[in-house]
């Protein structure tokens, strides 16, 4: 497979790290707005099949011209979810393969956003599903850890370990911490504030998709191998979308362990206003608050060897086993972030995210996985998926979880 990925920041060079020890990938073009940076995760790599390119990810027709070239058999969007569209319209035109970890931005409810859904994650893709199956090539949407591997543990349980699905909540939690730094997230300062100062977006099967106020529902969740107690709350997330479509679960949410210090910082960086997209002038500058912030923060990338502790990604769910009696499992991912620094030379959450999208593009390159027109992760088996998990360095587990209150 011949792969074109857009993005060399820390998931992008992620990609590149573990693609280079992978032999189905025939060539691998990285392509970033700062060439210098593509560069130096090709260089890393040290591998002839890895070359960099420089790109404007904003740019439908950069990002055309750019494929002419690279012609590669699929994209793989490696960048912020609001250059989604220009990275998947390029593609849809170019009539090549796509692959995003993020989908596109949601547009709160003009009149009731704490209520009501607006123009939901991924809907602008979604609706564009025509013009892929008519082109004939392939969007597998969502694909990084979550959503992505969280989707694949939702198929799983179903096919596998559930007559009937009640309650499925991902939770997402860790107890990374970073030297020198009180605040300092290890994903996207941009991507964070847009999923959790955004209203959350939950799902039930007798009601469809609605919304909350943002960091509702605050519970303790004790997440396994060490991390412990985290207090997590409701967010937007693609799981709410996506896993519905092909899951059959009366609830279905997202809840990320931010811990109440995370929490309490990124309400204060909505009360100031510092989480807005729109531009403001500063003196003859113009420049969006959030951007700002983006610049000051710390690059999520360069902060591995600052970081220690563990990232957690999994999918509680609830309900009857296929037995017919209650039953509650947490299936998840843990990724260790001095296991991977010591063994790839990246963080553990971009490290974590960044297997996903390899995997699923092996899969298809094997022909384990089939895609058509726009598809997410639980279109797929998740058995070949999983069985790849381990021979990529990772691991998946089932912990049993209390079914108390669940009704047979």
């Amino acid at each position: 497979m011949k792969a074109l990925v857009i993005g060399a920041g820390g998931v992008g060079s992620a990609i590149a790290n573990i693609a280079s020890r992978r032999p189905f990938i025939t060539s691998m073009v990285v392509a970033d707005r700062s060439l210098s940076r593509a560069q130096a995760a090709v260089t890393k790599v040290n591998d002839p099949r890895f070359s960099a390119q420089e790109v404007d990810a904003s740019d439908v027709n950069d990002i055309r011209a750019l494929i002419h070239k690279a012609a590669p058999d699929i994209v793989v969007n490696a960048v912020d979810p609001r250059f989604v569209m220009p990275i998947f319209l390029a593609c849809e035109e170019e009539k090549v393969n796509y692959m995003d970890m993020a989908m596109s931005l949601s547009t709160p409810h003009p009149t009731d956003p704490m209520n009501k859904p607006g123009v939901k994650l991924g809907d602008e893709q979604f609706a564009r599903a025509d013009a892929w199956n008519k082109n004939g090539n392939y969007a597998v949407v969502g694909m990084g850890i979550e959503p992505g591997m969280s989707d694949v543990f939702a198929r799983y349980a179903e096919d596998e370990l559930f007559s009937r699905i009640d309650y499925l909540a991902v939770m997402d939690g860790s107890n990374l911490t970073v030297d020198g730094f009180d605040f300092a997230p290890s994903f996207s300062i941009w991507t964070t504030i847009e999923e959790c100062l955004n209203p959350p977006l939950i799902w039930e099967a007798d009601r469809g998709w609605y919304t909350t106020e943002p960091f509702s529902e605050l519970e303790v969740f004790d997440f396994p191998e060490g991390i412990g107690p985290v207090e997590c709350v409701n967010v937007e997330h693609e799981e709410a979308v996506l896993i519905p479509m092909k899951v059959k679960a009366k609830e279905v949410r997202f809840k990320y362990g931010l811990g109440a210090q995370f929490i309490e910082t990124l309400k204060t960086i909505h009360t100031l206003g510092m989480d807005k997209k729109e531009k403001v002038k500063v003196g003859n500058v113009e420049i969006s608050p959030r951007d700002l912030l983006a610049s000051i923060l710390p690059d999520p990338a360069t902060l591995g060897s600052k970081m220690h502790g563990k990232t957690c990604a999994g999918t509680l769910v609830k309900g009857l086993g296929k037995d017919g009696k209650p039953k509650s499992v947490y299936i998840y991912n843990v990724v260790d972030n001095e296991w991977s620094m010591k063994n790839y030379g990246n963080q553990a959450v971009v490290w974590q995210t960044a297997i996903n999208p390899l995997i699923a593009m092996e899969l298809i390159a094997n022909g384990a996985w089939k895609p058509t027109g726009i598809s997410g992760p639980e279109w797929f088996p998740a058995q070949p998926f999983l069985d790849l998990i381990t021979e990529y360095g990772s691991s998946w587990h089932i912990r049993e979880e209390d079914p108390k209150g669940i009704v047979a």
